[in-house]
């Protein structure tokens, strides 16, 4: 397991290399300048050399990167353009955001995907399985973006019962916190339950035809008992395979959503970055995001020998 472990580490180098140089690339392709935030029409050139020195900016783009990847290697993601406070700073402040939002979307996709994929798969054919399959389909081909719009205009706009955006933190308001949440948790696990659905269902049907099934049946053992002893723990493997993609799949969707519901997370802060040309910000979020997206393949991985002993012997 050690050399696994160590093997998976050295292996994550390289994915990080290529995601920072990919941000570099870019940044420098796309127009745009950060001094335009902070000059006016009436700057001079001058004035545009002066600041564009003062913020590093007047060097080789090489020259950059060289120096981006040596703070880096001592822990330093550089200071944001704009917030003038550092990058690992502004990142981790609206980090635990990110990560609530992106778990509670897990877990509400996880559960409803897996039991609605489960109960399609012992109707097979009859008309509850198509629904349930349509209904997975349609999710998975709805834009979060939108969903977010649309949930907006019903909730909030319409009804009025939830609001249309911003964040109330748990500690001064418990209520107030679970309304603001409610929208965006939704919004980012409907495409997900659909993917989990058809995934489950895929791997229970696989199981069901297994001659062990047959035999629990047999035995007068309960459908629901067969199911949830003999038949959900044998599909787990795929199941958690799709689980550990989607949970680094959130993360990225979690940028949109942040975005709809005003949220001031990780996502958002990159995106402010993006459309202020905060480069620090862009460069630091991003390698900050790939980490965890890793790190969560890495447990997932380490996951399967838990469930699967064979997967430990290997």
């Amino acid at each position: 397991m050690r050399d696994y472990l160590l093997r998976r580490l050295i292996s994550v180098v390289p994915v990080l290399f290529l995601v920072s140089l990919m941000s570099f690339a870019v940044i420098w392709i796309i127009p745009g300048d950060p001094t335009a935030a902070f000059l006016d029409a009436s700057s001079t050139p001058e004035d545009v050399a002066r600041l564009r020195e003062m913020l590093g900016l007047d060097k080789p783009p090489l020259v950059q990167m060289a120096e981006w990847y040596g703070r880096v290697l001592t822990g330093d993601l550089g200071q944001s353009i704009l917030l003038r406070i550092p990058v690992l700073s502004a990142i981790l402040e609206r980090l635990p955001l990110t990560l609530l939002l992106a778990t509670l979307a897990l877990i509400l996709a996880v559960g409803l995907g897996v039991a609605a994929g489960t109960f399609a798969a012992t109707r097979r054919g009859t008309w509850a399985d198509q629904s349930v399959m349509s209904l997975a389909l349609l999710g998975l081909s709805v834009p979060d973006f939108w969903l977010g719009l649309l949930l907006i205009v019903v909730f909030s706009v319409q009804l009025g019962w939830l609001p249309s955006g911003g964040y109330v933190p748990l500690l001064d308001d418990p209520l107030g916190w679970a309304k603001s949440m409610v929208l965006p948790t939704i919004t980012l696990a409907v495409v997900q339950v659909g993917f989990i659905a058809r995934m489950t269902r895929s791997a229970m049907l696989d199981v069901i035809s297994q001659d062990f099934m047959r035999t629990a049946d047999s035995k007068g053992l309960s459908g629901l008992y067969i199911i949830l002893r003999h038949g959900l723990p044998n599909a787990m493997m795929p199941i958690l395979t799709v689980t550990g993609i989607i949970a680094g799949a959130l993360l990225g969707s979690a940028v949109v959503v942040e975005q709809v519901f005003a949220l001031p997370g990780v996502g958002r802060l990159i995106i402010g970055g993006i459309l202020s040309r905060d480069y620090p910000i862009i460069q630091g979020g991003l390698l900050f995001l790939t980490v965890i997206y890793l790190l969560i393949n890495l447990v997932v991985d380490l996951l399967y020998a838990t469930i699967d002993p064979r997967v430990r012997l290997e």
